[in-house]
């Protein structure tokens, strides 16, 4: 079996638990994820499985959309709901929905992004998390990332006993921390502040209102039918260009070739190959040779 399960990770699963649980239901060990999603948040995680694995790397690398809340008030250590509070100032004067609009604004783009100290990035061998449970100073290290949109959801504002509350729907690069936006926008506006729910509802084409649940597996397991559950492996790759061919070029593809670099092809970009609609292999230009491309992933889908 091969293809994409489009997964509506629950709260409370982490993203290697829900590659094992997988495992089980498909029986097979070429599960993986793309990705990983906190265990606290819910929301789209796409799994590959079986010829699908070989694309994690290019749907991992793919924009993200999460909604989100922030609350204005208060701090904390993990920057999220599930930290130590840290620092309170009660918002005593009225936040107008102009006023949040007018902070969000000044996050679209490019923006740099100090990495959260409960992280498992790592510095000098050793996790930020690390560092922090030891009491231990350290430099985070910065991370520029793209906001592609990022906005106020309508009728979401809420003031109430000195804190505010609204919730964000934003559209991001891989390794955007939600969080660490949620707490640089509490600080544009004048206020500590923290994420305090999250949830990823697209990662590139896949969407949590056509994702499955657990127990939408469980019993597609029950009736024999788990493998309607397998999106095509194409369905990961729709946001690369596509580079058609046949013929001899289609076999020398098969065979995993090196071709001469069509007019037009993008250096530093992976192209998906078709020969008409069946899926062949990924190309890049050829790192020693610009003049060549070469095969990155080949598939065997029969």
């Amino acid at each position: 079996m091969h293809g994409i399960v489009n997964l509506d990770k629950p709260i409370g699963k982490t993203s290697h638990d829900c590659v094992m649980m997988l495992r089980r239901l498909f029986q097979t060990k070429k599960v993986g994820h793309t990705g990983t999603l906190d265990p606290e948040v819910r929301g789209v995680l796409p799994i590959c499985i079986g010829e699908a694995t070989k694309i994690v790397p290019y749907l991992t690398d793919t924009k993200k959309t999460y909604q989100a809340e922030v609350t204005i008030g208060v701090a904390t250590d993990t920057e999220d709901q599930t930290g130590k509070v840290i620092d309170k100032q009660t918002v005593d004067k009225p936040m107008t929905v102009a006023m949040v609009e007018a902070a969000l604004a000044l996050f679209n783009g490019e923006i740099t992004q100090v990495t959260p100290l409960y992280s498992a990035v790592k510095v000098n061998g050793k996790k930020l998390y690390e560092y922090a449970r030891n009491n231990i100073p350290v430099e985070r290290p910065l991370r520029h990332v793209h906001i592609y949109a990022l906005h106020l959801i309508e009728d979401s504002l809420v003031q109430s006993m000195g804190t505010v509350t609204f919730k964000i729907e934003a559209t991001v690069s891989k390794g955007t921390y939600i969080r660490t936006l949620a707490k640089d926008i509490g600080t544009t506006l004048g206020y500590p502040a923290h994420m305090s729910h999250l949830v990823r509802t697209q990662v590139a084409t896949f969407k949590l209102e056509d994702a499955v649940t657990f127990e939408q597996l469980s019993q597609l397991k029950a009736n024999g039918d788990i493998e309607t559950a397998l999106l095509p492996v194409m369905d990961g790759l729709r946001h690369l260009p596509v580079y058609q061919v046949s013929g001899d070029l289609r076999q020398r593809v098969e065979y995993g070739q090196k071709l001469e670099k069509p007019e037009g092809w993008q250096d530093d970009q992976p192209y998906v190959v078709l020969n008409e609609d069946r899926l062949l292999a990924i190309y890049q230009s050829h790192p020693e040779d610009r003049a060549l491309i070469k095969s990155m992933r080949g598939f065997n889908l029969t």
